[in-house]
């Protein structure tokens, strides 16, 4: 893994885009109408899996990535499944070995969060960690590793609440005591198609940008200018 965490600029616009499992529509779609515009475009993860259009989503995203230094592609559980596995992982089912180990090489060196002015955004969950400069120690596969990957959050006093089919579940007390040591507000997430959009006093932020759940599509789009104190400074748009 090579940059643990990217820093946007403190101007311009970014949109923020969940899970979108081989929902290449979608991908289409925020690129063309706004990183061909100079949006910063922060996608959460998950690219692929589920939608049976997974490879022609992921290998359309990595494409747009060269054209365009202002589309990140953060990792997602379904890019690592290599080093902690999934289900479903019909795109992995498809590949040769020579296509898989191409693919990992590929995912391994993806970023694991994004930090701007009073928020940050990951896949899933958020490390055991005092400070974003302890993040750069975090390895593949270690416990803070997972939490950010695979790690829920319920809207429920305490911190840890236990796991269920080996995701971790996160508590308010703990989503407190990590974002008042990161100095941030707002937490932007994906991973999770049983959380609330918003959890925490609207500073939370669950999206899915995929049609594989049945439901609206959703982004987020913010002006990066703005020190970010809750949900509310983001314009939230269903598709």
């Amino acid at each position: 893994m090579n940059n643990v965490i990217i820093n946007l600029p403190a101007s311009g616009r970014v949109v923020f885009v969940g899970d979108t499992h081989g929902d290449i529509q979608a991908s289409h779609l925020v690129v063309r109408q706004y990183v061909k515009k100079n949006y910063y475009a922060v996608f959460l993860g998950d690219y692929i899996d589920r939608g049976e259009k997974s490879k022609e989503n992921i290998d359309f995203l990595l494409s747009a990535r060269k054209q365009y230094p202002n589309l990140i592609l953060l990792a997602g559980n379904h890019e690592m499944s290599m080093i902690e596995p999934v289900s479903p992982s019909n795109f992995w089912d498809r590949l040769n070995d020579q296509e898989t180990a191409e693919y990992a090489e590929i995912f391994k060196e993806f970023p694991l969060a994004v930090s701007g002015n009073g928020f940050i955004a990951v896949h899933a969950g958020l490390p055991d960690l005092d400070s974003l400069k302890e993040w750069n120690n975090i390895k593949p596969g270690d416990d803070n590793w997972m939490k950010i990957l695979w790690a829920d959050f319920r809207e429920k006093p305490g911190e840890y609440l236990g796991s269920l089919c080996g995701r971790m579940k996160l508590g308010k007390d703990y989503f407190n005591r990590i974002m008042a040591s990161l100095n941030k507000n707002v937490l932007i997430r994906s991973h999770d198609p049983y959380a609330p959009e918003r959890m925490f006093n609207n500073r939370c932020l669950t999206l899915f940008t995929s049609a594989a759940y049945g439901r609206l599509r959703k982004i987020a789009i913010l002006d990066m200018a703005k020190w970010v104190k809750s949900i509310d400074d983001f314009e939230l748009i269903s598709f």
